[in-house]
């Protein structure tokens, strides 16, 4: 089996792990420490919200998932959705070729501004 398809593979299972879990996570965030970031400086870190955003989807409520933490909410679908998408195409024996391992100037400048965006959003919206 190619490297490949084992990826593909692995990353469904992922999302089917986590869509099995959905059930239980609320009462599995609930044991989930508070933001040291956030009880030092009261501020948001990066990622804070992004266990609530995944409470919300598990909930099937992608607006309050949005709503406290869009880029979080979006990885999340991404994770899962990705996740279902590459294992269906590697169980018909499709495989699409990996990404090229270093990423553009272009797309680190990107992914830079989609959290300062995100950061700012946080704090204004005090999240």
């Amino acid at each position: 089996m190619s490297a490949t398809r084992q990826l593909a593979l692995l990353w469904a299972v992922v999302a089917l792990g986590l869509i099995a879990l959905a059930p239980l996570a609320a009462g599995l965030a609930a044991g989930a420490p508070a933001c040291p970031v956030r009880a030092w400086l009261d501020l948001p870190c990066l990622s804070c919200g992004t266990t609530r955003a995944a409470v919300a989807l598990a909930r099937l409520d992608p607006l309050a998932a949005l709503a406290v933490n869009p880029l979080a909410a979006i990885g999340w679908l991404g994770l899962v959705g990705g996740g279902l998408i590459a294992g269906g195409v590697a169980v018909r024996g499709e495989l699409a070729p990996l990404p090229d391992r270093r990423p553009t100037l272009t797309l680190r400048l990107a992914v830079a501004a989609a959290l300062l965006v995100n950061w700012v959003y946080l704090v204004l919206a005090g999240t």
